[in-house]
């Protein structure tokens, strides 16, 4: 019999768009999947990949991270950089990412030379977010949009009255970011603001620095220092200024419930406003014993927060869950919570997370899990004319889940140059034993597989 499909995924139940999940078999022609079989039926293939007992969902896409160098966030500067953290990914069942790319240099050279370095070392698929922040940037927005496929842009509204400056990127104010929202819209573009009013942090800085000069009080000062209603300020006057501009907004990291009631409104008044969370936001609070490790901008809340987030996820109030995977060491960690470096690693974790704590404990049905980490990603994004489900003629980008696998997270665990987890020792009940890319496979049996370094390849996206 001659070769009908180059790969059969065959004997498991896989998540369908519009019918959850079904049992089948999937069959893949070149790197796409051809056909959606009845378990069993007659079908002849190159190779085959025993599914039995697991659960077949569209492979996840992370559309915040960062990607960078050593301790620097920006970009990536050599091929490994892209392919240590894109192991990452696929061990956690992530088959396509989109980084904030971080420069005050023109998009012109920086992109293509960007997107170079991580085809060289990425084993899984990638677009990137421009985080524009000069007026020469501004002005490439159309360009970034119409010719490289990057329609998506960053905005830092903190960066005021020299915040910036650490990032090495300069001072913008609201009349950047009207520009910003209008040029996106012009250009069929959408913003995704960092929402922090920081003039009113300034404040409340100071009086958690004069209650605490010495941050005893380790993430509850941290809270303090940055709390809810600074993110949900911002939040509001984004949806505001983007409504009004005609440009959707992304607004990213939502920690906090008075954030995500901000959003919710400004979406009522008729901005096109979508809510991401992070997993951390889901798992942990200020009462974590995990100390100064868990210092991360917006910080961790308190423990109503947490639940008021799951609500948003259960209600479909909240639209995405992205890891805002940062990939710097524990060594950025010293000094106190005033001193110690924003962010943590999560590219492993997003899926076990999301299984674990969502699936299992709270019920939400598989559907919703691949609603927030795939589906809606792609549609919103503009990734879904590629990815985000399992359907003929999309690419197959898969991950094979055994839901029952209890398995507890140990630093060894870790693929990330961060070389440390939030979640070690943690207890997971759902783990991913397969990851495929465009249908080759790049994690078989837990095992990253070498020969898909450099296999990624960057994915043009064109918002709907």
């Amino acid at each position: 019999m001659s070769t009908e499909y180059d790969l059969l995924v065959r004997g498991g139940d896989a998540v369908l768009p519009g019918r959850g999940r079904t049992a089948c078999d999937i069959a893949v022609r070149d790197g796409r999947i051809a056909a959606i079989l009845a378990p069993g039926a007659p079908a002849a293939a190159a190779a085959v990949l025993d599914a039995r007992g697991l659960v077949v969902l569209p492979g996840a896409i992370d559309v915040h991270l960062h990607l960078g160098h050593g301790r620097d966030i920006a970009r990536p500067r050599v091929p490994a950089d892209a392919a240590q953290e894109s192991a990452a990914a696929a061990a956690g069942g992530i088959t396509c990412f989109i980084p904030y790319l971080m420069t005050s240099d023109p998009f012109a050279s920086v992109l293509p030379e960007v997107i170079g370095v991580t085809e060289a070392g990425s084993r899984i698929d990638f677009g990137y977010h421009p985080i524009i922040s000069t007026e020469a940037q501004l002005a490439e927005v159309e360009a970034c949009a119409r010719e490289h496929g990057a329609p998506t842009f960053k905005i830092f509204m903190n960066n005021r009255g020299g915040e910036g400056a650490r990032l090495g990127l300069p001072d913008i104010d609201d009349g950047f970011l009207l520009r910003l929202c209008e040029a996106a819209a012009r250009a069929g573009g959408m913003v995704c603001p960092h929402p922090e009013t920081i003039e009113l942090a300034w404040v409340t800085r100071e009086r958690a620095k004069a209650a605490d000069p010495d941050g005893t009080g380790g993430l509850a000062t941290w809270n303090a220092s940055r709390p809810p209603f600074v993110e949900a300020d911002a939040v509001q006057r984004a949806g505001f200024i983007a409504r009004t501009a005609g440009a959707p907004l992304y607004v990213v990291h939502t920690s906090s419930a008075e954030a995500l009631a901000a959003g919710l409104r400004q979406r009522e008044a008729g901005a096109r406003l979508y809510l991401e969370t992070c997993p951390h936001y889901l798992t942990h609070d200020t009462g974590w014993d995990g100390g100064d490790t868990g210092k991360i901008n917006p910080p961790l809340r308190e423990a109503a927060d947490r639940e008021a987030l799951w609500a948003g996820i259960l209600s479909g109030a909240i639209d995405t869950v992205a890891t805002d995977h940062v990939h710097r060491g524990l060594d950025a960690k010293a000094g106190g919570i005033w001193a110690a470096s924003p962010g943590c690693p999560g590219l492993e974790t997003l899926l076990p997370v999301l299984l674990t704590e969502g699936y299992h404990a709270r019920g939400l049905d598989l559907a919703r899990v691949v609603d927030l980490v795939a589906t809606r990603p792609a549609q919103i994004m503009g990734l879904g004319h590629r990815k985000g489900a399992i359907a003929p003629g999309l690419d197959a980008d898969l991950a094979l889940v055994d839901l029952d696998a209890g398995w507890t997270l140990t630093r060894e665990d870790v693929h990330s140059s961060a070389g440390y987890s939030i979640y070690e020792g943690r207890r997971f009940q759902g783990r991913v034993l397969h990851t495929l890319v465009r249908g080759r496979t790049v994690l078989r049996d837990r095992a990253l597989q070498d020969d898909a370094v450099g296999s990624g390849r960057y994915v043009p996206r064109r918002l709907a």
